[in-house]
């Protein structure tokens, strides 16, 4: 396929405009003026119209086929949630900040302050901020409100602790405000080693932070335990929300010790995620941590019963987003819950855990599994077994791709060698869940019968395969002037 700029032709134009009868506005000094005439692609509207939807019909997503990316739940979006979201479209998002807004956009702040009550509900906490616009950014404000936590109590601290199978965003979340990073290893039980845990937690640790259930997909039976000995330092637990899609309804974080803790709205609540679709990281706090809240915050007038907005507090973290976050997610994730329901959402979590362990049993003859136990929402396998013939997950991954699937995530978590990583999510039947199976039975009955024909996989892309290594090494910067 031609990119646009093959596909010109000068001189031709896909909109004649009328001449302007506008006077034209004084010059721009000349340093500001181009010097050559912008090199856009000259193509009829029909031209570029066809160019652009050819292209979009090579995008993958959720909507044309199955998606079982580990440890980032690629659930299908219902469109119903879209509409919900174009009814506020015509809202400006500053409304509510200019003098008497929040008056007429009640309906608006209504929804965003049912929406973090809800969330709160949902994981156990007391408050909620919707601001944070995506996980990683949920992280960073939570480790935030740590930090603010510490200082106003006078707190020296300087360590957060973190598992070796968390995702890389808590480590580099927690530098990023300033804090060293105490990593311990998983044990054979393929949770946090317990026992080194306790010998490494201290008085200077601010923090501990967790995947529960982990990024192995197994839900550690140890977690109140090590939330008490955090305590016990006046350290915080830390919830990466990245993985509640398997325990919604079943278990709240807050209940079993957690203090802070974000959500991906764009995982978890049915929000778009694939694609580039925006995210959305709410952060949830227990009490003690409200005060550090950013600001503007939405309360209830109980006298009224109106929804005001909190601009100051002089124990906030500040602002950390634009106006309320990303609102439309906020909109999509208010209207999932809503359609759901309380047992709905237990449902989403119970079929989630249900395909994930079909999927490992119906897989475990043919891949190696590093932790043989019940697991939640996501399995993880290691294509260790055909390594011994010489393929690796990579290119199981790119045999996937040539059979019309996304590939799952591969080499994470880091602790497992040649990592294949699925998550079904709750949204596909067991005849896609089959049809998948099968086809990893087929890889791996290749990688026997055939190794070398994985070695030019994908066949069927635009862009076959790629020398990684060079690619990365050797780097090369284009332009079209």
């Amino acid at each position: 396929m031609q990119l646009i700029y093959e596909q010109s032709v000068p001189g031709r134009r896909g909109v004649m405009l009328p001449t302007s009868d506008v006077p034209l506005a004084p010059h721009l000094p000349v340093h500001l003026l181009r010097s050559e005439v912008a090199a856009l692609p000259e193509v009829s509207e029909l031209d570029m119209v066809r160019h652009f939807t050819n292209l979009s019909r090579r995008n993958f997503s959720v909507d044309t086929n199955f998606y079982p990316l580990g440890s980032c739940t690629m659930k299908y979006n219902a469109k119903v949630l879209e509409n919900a979201a174009n009814l506020f479209a015509s809202l400006h998002p500053m409304t509510a900040l200019l003098p008497g807004g929040s008056a007429v956009c009640q309906g608006a702040l209504g929804m965003l302050y049912d929406l973090g009550q809800w969330l709160a509900d949902v994981t156990g906490m007391d408050e909620v901020t919707t601001q944070p616009l995506a996980g990683a950014h949920g992280e960073m404000t939570g480790i935030m409100l740590i930090a603010a936590y510490h200082k106003a109590k006078g707190n020296r601290k300087k360590y957060v602790v973190v598992p070796d199978s968390s995702h890389g965003t808590n480590p580099a979340s927690a530098a990023m405000v300033g804090y060293e990073i105490i990593t311990i290893p998983t044990a054979p039980y393929g949770d946090m080693d317990l026992e080194l845990y306790k010998q490494a937690m201290n008085n200077e640790v601010a923090a501990v932070m967790m995947t529960c259930p982990n990024t192995l997909g197994l839900f550690n039976p140890h977690i109140k335990e090590i939330a008490d000995i955090a305590h016990s330092f006046d350290a915080l637990m830390y919830y990466d929300g990245a993985n509640l899609n398997a325990i919604m309804g079943k278990v709240r974080p807050g209940d079993v010790g957690f203090d802070v803790i974000h959500l991906n709205l764009h995982k978890t609540f049915g929000t778009p995620h694939g694609g580039g679709g925006p995210g959305a990281g709410p952060v949830g706090v227990k009490k003690g941590l409200a005060p550090f809240l950013p600001m503007p915050r939405i309360v209830l007038d109980e006298q009224s019963g109106d929804l005001l907005l909190e601009l100051d507090n002089p124990a906030t973290i500040g602002r950390t987003a634009s106006f309320f976050g990303n609102f439309g997610v906020m909109v999509k994730a208010y209207a999932y819950m809503l359609m759901l329901g309380r047992a709905g959402l237990v449902q989403v979590s119970e079929q989630a855990v249900l395909n994930a362990n079909y999927i490992k049993e119906r897989l475990k003859p043919w891949y190696e599994l590093p932790f043989d136990l019940t697991c939640m929402h996501e399995c993880v396998f290691s294509a260790s077994k055909q390594l011994a013939h010489g393929v690796h997950a990579i290119d199981i991954a790119k045999f996937l791709i040539d059979k019309g699937y996304h590939p799952p995530t591969v080499y994470f978590p880091l602790i497992v060698k040649e990592a294949i990583m699925i998550e079904p999510t709750e949204t596909e039947s067991k005849a896609t869940l089959d049809a998948f199976i099968e086809v990893m039975i087929e890889a791996a009955s290749l990688a026997e019968s055939d190794p070398a024909a994985f070695a030019d996989m994908p066949r069927t892309m635009p862009v076959t395969r790629l020398d990684e290594t060079k690619a990365a090494r050797e780097q090369q910067v284009c332009c079209s002037g």
